[in-house]
C-alpha cells in the first residue's frame, strides 16, 4: 500500500499549486483579456490598479469603476502510457471575477482598491478513475484586496503601489488504497484557508506622445496553511491509523516582474506587448506538517518540486472602429514551469498558446459595455512524476467568454 502521507502531500500540492497557479489565472480586465492579457503599460481605467499601480494617475477621469467576470470551462484529458486506458476532467464552471475602483482627490494624485480572483479554479476526475489514489476533486478560490496609491509627476511619470491581501481557501477529495473487510477504497478530505500579506508596486512613463512604458512588480507571497483540517473515512478495524488530524502546509506563490510597452499609431490603431517574468523557481520542494503521526501516517515530509522561472511573452491590437465601438485581438505563449519527470494528473501542465479577441461598445459616454475570448490550448504532454509514478500523457483546452462594465467620470 502506498504511503498514506506521500498520497496527502500530492493534495496539499494540488491545492497550493493552484493557489500559486502551476499556470496563471489571467483573467483580470475583459478589455486586456482582449489583447492578448496585455496590462503593464495601459491605463485605460481603474484594472490599472492591478496591472501596473503607476498608471492609475493617467487615468483620463476623476473616478473609475471596472467590474466584470469571466466564465472559464475546461477540458482535459489523460492517456496512459501502456495500454489504451483514458479518463477526462469533469467539465466544470467556474468564473474569475474582478472589481477596481480608482478615484483622484487632486490632479496628480489616485487611490484606490482592487479586488479579483487570481486563483481560482475547479478540478474534478471521475471518482473511480485510475489515478484516483492522487486525487479525484479539488475547489478552491482565492480572493486579494490591493488597496493602493499612485502619483503622477509632470504629466510623465507614475509610480505607485499598493498591499495585496490574500485569502484562499480549499476543499479537496481522493480515495485511499485500504484493505478492509469489504475492500473498499477509504477517502480523505482537507480542508483548510488563510489569509497573508504581499505588495504590488509599479511605474509608467510617458515621456514621448503615443508611447506609454511601465515596470510593474508583484511580490511573492507566503501561503501558509495552519491547521487545515483532515478528516479520514476508513473501515473501523483501520480507524487507529488514521484520526482524524490537523495539517500544517506553506507554500511561496512567486513574484512577478512585468515589463509592457505600448504605442498609439494613430487615433484608431494602438500596439503592445507584455513581457511577464514568474519566478517558479522558489518553488523548489513543498513541506507539510501532521500534528497526529501514526504507522501511515508520518509527521514530517517534503516533495521536490523543482519549477523553473518562465518568461510569458504577449502581444495585443486594439482599433477603433467607430466612436461606439472598439476591437481587439491578441495572443500569448505561456511555457510550462513544471518539468516532464514532475508532471502529474494534479497539475497536468503544458507549454500553452493562448488566443484573444474582444470588444467595447459605448452606449454613452464614459461608460461601456466590454466582452472578451480566449481559447487557451495546450501542447500534448507526457510525462512521469518521480514521487508517485503514474505515467501517461495529458491535453488540456480552456474556453473562456467573459463580460464587463467600465465607467469612468
Amino acid at each position: 500500500m502506498r504511503k498514506v502521507t506521500l498520497l496527502l502531500l500530492c493534495l496539499c500540492i494540488t491545492a497550493m499549486n493552484s493557489f500559486a497557479g502551476g499556470y496563471q489565472v489571467g483573467l483580470h480586465s475583459q478589455r486586456n483579456i482582449g489583447m492578448g492579457l496585455i496590462g503593464t503599460s495601459l491605463n485605460y481605467d481603474a484594472s490599472a490598479l492591478f496591472y501596473n499601480p503607476g498608471g492609475a494617475p493617467f487615468i483620463n477621469s476623476k473616478f473609475s469603476f471596472s467590474a466584470g467576470a469571466t466564465f472559464l470551462m475546461s477540458r482535459t484529458t489523460f492517456q496512459a502510457n501502456d495500454e489504451a486506458y483514458q479518463a477526462e476532467i469533469k467539465n466544470k464552471l467556474n468564473y474569475p471575477f474582478y472589481f477596481y475602483a480608482a478615484y483622484k482627490p487632486i490632479k496628480d494624485l489616485s487611490v484606490g482598491i482592487a479586488v479579483n480572483t487570481p486563483y481560482g479554479l475547479s478540478l474534478a476526475w471521475p471518482d473511480n478513475w485510475k489515478g484516483r489514489y492522487i486525487i479525484q476533486n479539488i475547489s478552491f478560490q482565492a480572493i486579494t484586496i490591493q488597496p493602493t496609491i499612485s502619483y503622477k509627476i509632470k504629466n510623465i511619470v507614475g509610480i505607485g503601489a499598493g498591499l495585496v491581501i490574500s485569502y484562499g481557501g480549499v476543499d479537496l477529495n481522493r480515495a485511499i488504497p485500504v484493505n478492509g473487510p469489504d475492500s473498499a477504497d477509504g477517502k480523505v478530505n482537507i480542508k483548510g484557508n488563510t489569509t497573508k500579506l504581499g505588495f504590488n508596486a509599479g511605474i509608467m512613463i510617458h515621456a514621448v506622445k503615443g508611447l506609454s512604458i511601465g515596470i510593474d512588480y508583484r511580490s511573492k507571497i507566503d501561503m501558509a496553511v495552519k491547521n487545515a483540517d483532515a478528516k479520514f473515512t476508513v473501515p473501523t478495524s483501520l480507524a487507529g491509523n488514521f484520526p482524524d488530524n490537523k495539517v500544517d502546509v506553506t507554500l511561496p506563490l512567486p513574484a512577478n516582474l512585468d515589463l509592457g510597452i505600448s504605442y498609439e499609431i494613430n487615433d484608431k490603431w494602438m500596439i503592445g506587448i507584455d513581457l511577464n517574468y514568474v519566478f517558479w523557481s522558489v518553488y523548489d520542494s513543498l513541506v507539510f506538517n501532521f500534528q497526529t503521526a501514526t504507522s501511515a501516517v508520518k509527521a514530517h515530509q517534503a516533495s521536490a518540486k523543482l519549477y523553473k522561472d518562465r518568461l510569458i511573452t504577449r502581444i495585443g491590437v486594439q482599433w477603433k472602429a467607430i466612436d461606439m465601438l472598439t476591437i481587439r485581438v491578441g495572443g500569448y505563449y505561456d511555457p510550462s514551469p513544471v518539468l516532464d519527470d514532475y508532471l502529474d494528473p494534479l497539475v497536468p501542465s503544458s507549454n500553452e498558446i493562448g488566443l484573444t479577441c474582444g470588444f467595447s461598445l459605448y452606449p454613452f459616454k464614459g461608460f461601456s459595455i466590454d466582452a472578451a475570448f480566449e481559447y487557451l490550448m495546450g501542447s500534448k504532454r507526457n510525462g512521469n512524476d518521480v514521487n508517485d509514478n503514474f505515467p501517461g500523457s495529458y491535453k488540456t483546452a480552456l474556453f473562456m467568454p467573459g463580460i464587463g462594465l467600465t465607467y469612468n467620470f
